[in-house]
């Protein structure tokens, strides 16, 4: 399994680039999932609904299953940021899972950066930061020798990511 994380500022286009890269990953063959934190309190339940209900009854776990859709719902007492390891252990083994709002985290990362959100670029201080998406090839802040891989050419991503997927190893995770 190869992991990747995707660092940037919101608005640097992360989320469009993943979901680009979902899509060319699976047409290479490939079984991808995601993992995406959410800063803020989040609901993918609604009011009212069965399994909202057992929730706010008390129960720790909701699973929600149907014959095309799984949903695991689990009300924490204490609010727990979890790792991206741990969150890997719940996932099923799958050729690469794609990272997103974990850039602290210890795993290897693509940075996501456009020149004009005017924001500082993250890969000096991240030894984990393999390649930078970006849309100023020639313009970057600062010096460096990473890849530049174009924002907008999620096929040539795809095709640099399967061809460096070593960079990307489970095994080269802290902790897993």
């Amino acid at each position: 399994m190869h992991v990747v994380g995707f660092a940037g500022y919101s608005g640097s286009g992360k989320t469009t680039l993943i979901e680009r890269l979902v899509g060319c990953l699976g047409a290479a063959g490939q079984r991808v999932s995601v993992i995406k934190h959410a800063h803020h309190g989040f609901e993918i339940d609604r009011p009212g609904k069965d399994s909202w209900r057992h929730r706010k009854a008390g129960a720790h776990e909701v699973l929600v299953a149907s014959p095309r859709l799984l949903a695991l719902q689990r009300e924490t007492p204490v609010p727990t940021e979890y790792r991206v390891v741990d969150l890997l252990n719940l996932l099923e083994t799958v050729d690469w899972v794609l990272v997103e709002g974990y850039k602290q985290e210890p795993i290897p990362k693509i940075e996501v950066w456009r020149e004009s959100y005017d924001k500082p670029v993250w890969y000096p201080g991240d030894p984990l930061v393999r390649a930078i998406a970006t849309d100023a090839h020639s313009r970057l802040p600062e010096a460096t020798t990473l890849q530049r891989l174009d924002l907008d050419d999620p096929q040539g991503v795809t095709a640099w990511m399967l061809g460096h997927a070593s960079l990307f190893d489970v095994s080269n995770i802290t902790g897993s």
